[in-house]
């Protein structure tokens, strides 16, 4: 057992919000929290990691408890690092103690020929537990460790030296992740771990953390990475916790059928309530069956007292209803050659992206951060120029278009003042009701724009959307900042939406429900994809196993023999020439990378820090220069 939770409660203002929560969690488990937003799942976080006290129950039990030597790790949302610290400095605070350790090895090492009698057998046996404490905990593979989480967590090509205020908040959630997962915690516990990650860095965090040693509680409301990773998911409802075994999809089943079991038990109830009571009102003031109707009062009082609780959903759900008034054209839209930059032009991203889209196309739009997806919306509307290509509409298109950054909300305004400023014609009571649809109510409505929730301003967005009434949505990562139960909503309102959808996202089971084609952008270029995500999966599973089989196994085709005059056949022979010196490289290369991995495996290599580092440096140096060789060798076979 690493943690456990017995009878706890939580108060606020005199309001409970969590209730005789009980949650054990053991060695090597992947558990998952759930719930809407609101419902105390970043509180319960708060108090497994004595960030925030709890209370106990009316009876006055509750406890929590930990393992001997549980270390825990906590990546909270919106987490700072130091600031004036450079990446690298950050990444080595982890390893302050086995730094410090190696420091004390050295100067040990540097003694010890020095030393004589008693003095030279206690620093030979410091010596000794140190180096072995060191190589035990992998102090000789620091580096290597710190450059491959770097790496994983979208770090590569960065300068390590940068300072962390120089980095933007995404990047700074990654840095966090990154160190965090540097510490090997024995409990790692994640708030929103995928949030500011693209799909490359998410698949690469799902893939360390299901070969991760130490145990796992994280809040997430990304169902793909709840699926891959969790084998236990945790819902917080109506204040009480209740624990599931499997994945979310797993969860999601056995949650449909508890909650049409408890439906079948209460109607069942409320069946022999209803004949109880039509027995008792009929006898009541009869003299022969007075004693029956008491009696079957008796019954009813019983059951009255231990009824069963009519099931109700956890989370009231929005309701968007997108639709139109136009009826879209055929042929909707197309880019033949754009360029797609920024900075005014100074930055090309993409420099010739073609796109077609015809009436019910759900085009969606993935790649990594920076790739230029949203600068690709952005641009086939006008609001950013291309200087070459051409970009046609077609008529009778009503673009509706939801921007990630809200930039198109005026955050001076209130949420009710800024439907108004849309929209002048419509009752105070029509916007209320709108704002209503969206579970934006209350007080929150006269809130200023710019002090709202992220799942405020979206959900805002999406009513806005629903009044625009557009045959086209281009959406830009609509799913951002929407609990689990709002996402749902909104992907059933995409799926009965019979236009046409543009979108990017990096929500895999959005890809998964609504996408009719993916596009990749990636390394400059978009390549299109038929079928949702996991079709897009399938085809480059494809695509690598069919490049691997031709590099293999495939003759190359025999060239035609043309006229080469002397010049060009002077630089076939010198291209030939090149080609094989690289080739022996390559195979040279080869061998010192194994001889170098022989050399850190041997005992005497393990035993010396200095011989230990040179060898990693060595080893990362010549994979590097390896893997830039092998990159030249299939160009110059093209």
């Amino acid at each position: 057992m690493l943690c456990a939770l017995d009878n706890i409660y939580k108060y606020y203002n005199g309001s409970p919000i969590l209730e005789d929560i009980c949650l054990v969690i053991n060695e090597g488990e992947r558990v998952g929290l759930v719930g809407a937003n609101g419902c105390g799942k970043t509180t319960l976080l708060s108090i497994i990691t004595q960030k925030a006290g709890y209370d106990t129950s009316p009876d006055g039990k509750g406890s929590l408890s930990f393992g001997s030597g549980v270390r825990i790790g906590y990546l909270e949302q919106g987490v700072g690092l130091s600031a004036e610290c450079s990446i690298a400095e950050e990444m080595r605070k982890p390893f302050a103690a086995l730094d410090s350790e190696f420091e004390r090895i050295t100067q040990l090492q540097s003694q010890l020929s020095s030393l004589s009698g008693n003095e030279l057998e206690e620093a030979e046996s410091e010596y000794s537990k140190l180096l072995s404490h060191y190589e035990n905990n992998d102090g000789y593979i620091i580096d290597v460790k710190i450059k491959t989480i770097l790496n994983g967590m979208g770090f590569r090509g960065f300068d390590l030296e940068r300072s962390v205020n120089s980095l933007s908040g995404g990047e700074r959630t990654r840095l966090a992740l990154a160190k965090l997962l540097l510490e090997e915690p024995s409990l790692l516990i994640l708030d929103e771990p995928t949030n500011h990650l693209d799909l490359e860095t998410m698949q690469w965090l799902e893939d360390y953390l299901l070969e991760y040693k130490g145990a796992i509680l994280t809040v997430s409301h990304n169902r793909y990475f709840l699926d891959k990773v969790c084998k236990r998911i945790c819902e917080i409802e109506n204040r009480q916790l209740k624990s599931y075994t499997g994945n979310y999809s797993a969860f999601l089943k056995l949650k449909k059928a508890e909650v049409e079991r408890q439906q079948k038990l209460y109607e069942a109830e409320q069946a022999k309530i209803k004949e109880l009571q039509y027995f008792i009102d009929k006898n009541r003031a009869s003299a022969t069956s007075a004693k029956a109707a008491k009696s079957k009062q008796h019954m009813l009082d019983r059951i009255e007292e231990n009824a069963q609780q009519k099931p109700v959903t956890y989370h009231k759900a929005a309701k968007i209803r997108l639709e139109y008034d136009i009826e879209p054209p055929k042929e909707v839209f197309e880019a033949d050659g754009i360029d797609i930059s920024v900075d005014n032009g100074k930055r090309v991203l993409l420099d010739s992206f073609s796109l077609n889209v015809r009436r019910g196309d759900r085009v969606g739009i993935i790649g990594s951060n920076g790739a230029g997806k949203s600068t690709i919306l952005k641009t086939i509307q006008g609001i950013n120029p291309h200087s070459k290509g051409k970009i046609n509409w077609a008529q009778n298109v009503r673009i509706a278009y939801f921007d990630q950054k809200n930039e198109q909300l005026d955050i001076n305004s209130t949420v009710i003042e800024e439907v108004h400023r849309r929209y002048p014609r419509m009752t105070d009571l029509q916007v209320r009701s709108l704002l209503g649809s969206v579970l934006l109510s209350g007080e929150s409505v006269f809130k200023r724009v710019g002090v709202i929730s992220g799942g405020e301003k979206t959900k805002l967005s999406f009513a806005l959307m629903m009044l625009r009434r557009g045959n086209v949505l281009i959406l830009d990562e609509p799913t951002n900042h929407l609990d689990i139960p709002t996402k749902e909503v909104l992907e059933d309102a995409l799926s009965e939406y019979t236009g046409t959808i543009i979108f990017v996202s990096h929500d895999r089971y959005l890809l998964n429900k609504i996408a009719t084609r993916i596009v990749e952008i990636s390394d400059g270029a978009a390549k299109e994809y038929k079928g949702n995500y996991d079709d897009y999966l399938v085809q480059k599973q494809l695509e690598t196993e069919e490049a691997l089989k031709s590099a293999v196994t495939e003759p190359q085709p025999k060239e035609k023999k043309l006229y080469r005059n002397k010049s060009q056949r002077a630089q076939d022979v010198k291209r030939k020439q090149e080609i094989k010196a690289l080739e022996d490289k390559i195979a040279s290369l080869e061998n010192e990378i194994s001889e170098l991995e022989s050399l850190i495996c041997s005992p005497e290599t393990a035993s010396d820090y200095v011989k230990m580092s040179q060898a990693c440096t060595a080893l990362e140096s010549k994979k590097s220069e390896l893997n830039d060789s092998m990159d030249l060798w299939l160009e110059m076979q093209e």
